[in-house]
């Protein structure tokens, strides 16, 4: 009898596995955080730096710049996503989408710049406050590139933007930024972004950040990224974040997973 009820005790006090079943197991609370760097493509020996980042950095490349395909090879080569960085208005120069543009200038210049970066897996918007509050161009878009298979990630450079809800009437597959790094360029202030995204990918399950190859961002990065899975955050690349949210809006773009 003391033995058994030893052992029952036992039991109680160390929660034994198998007498409790999986289902009433709390499931340990995953937070996954994402990471676009924009502008690539102007300059390689800093652009390379981007490459040397400890993860699945994703990589967006602006088709105006003089070593946007020599990028592009060499960061495919290197494993990382590549995304075309599409300039959108207010952004000026030739691949730069406008309003006022009719569809055919559209698709030419998205063409233009699909074939001025190779490697693409999707796109995200250059600026584009204008732009991507434009439903039926963005409607556009994201039925032309549902026929490329290629993704979208809204850069949300508006409140206005409706790109991510074309995308979602859809079906295709897309994301949109939660968190930029360095609208301040000093470390101090990009560390404390760093720091949101964080806090945010615990309460909301995930978080995509966007920041630029400036050497503040990078110096922060390169400090900072390898302490993240000791913060309990799991780095994943871009596709597996679509794959994560299932296309679904979080609580700061839209409600309920419907964009806005």
């Amino acid at each position: 009898m003391r033995l058994s009820l030893a052992l029952a005790l036992l039991c109680c006090l160390t929660g034994v596995a198998h007498g409790t079943p999986a289902s009433q197991q709390a499931a340990p609370h995953k937070a996954y955080l994402s990471l676009i760097i924009d502008d690539l493509g102007q300059n390689l020996p800093r652009d390379r730096r981007v490459l040397a980042l400890p993860g699945p950095v994703t990589t967006a490349v602006m088709p105006d710049t003089p070593h946007a395909a020599e990028f592009a090879r060499e960061a495919y080569k290197a494993g990382k996503i590549v995304i075309l960085h599409m300039p959108m208005d207010p952004a000026t120069g030739p691949f730069a989408w406008h309003p006022d543009l009719p569809v055919d200038e559209l698709e030419k210049r998205l063409n233009a710049a699909f074939k001025a970066v190779p490697y693409t897996s999707g796109i995200n918007n250059h600026m584009g406050s204008r732009m991507t509050s434009q439903p039926q161009a963005m409607a556009w878009l994201m039925g032309n590139l549902q026929q490329r298979h290629k993704f979208f990630v809204d850069s949300r450079t508006s409140a206005q933007t409706v790109a991510a809800a074309e995308a979602q009437k859809i079906g295709l597959a897309s994301v949109s930024r939660d968190v930029f790094l360095d609208d301040v360029r000093t470390e101090q202030a990009i560390a404390t972004q760093l720091q949101t995204a964080i806090k945010l990918a615990h309460k909301q399950g995930s978080a995509v950040m966007i920041g630029h190859p400036y050497p503040q961002t990078l110096a922060v990065l390169e400090r900072e990224l390898p302490k993240l899975k000791a913060q309990g955050i799991d780095w994943i690349d871009i596709r597996q974040m679509i794959g994560v949210r299932s296309n679904k809006a979080m609580a700061g773009h839209g409600k309920d997973g419907v964009y806005r």
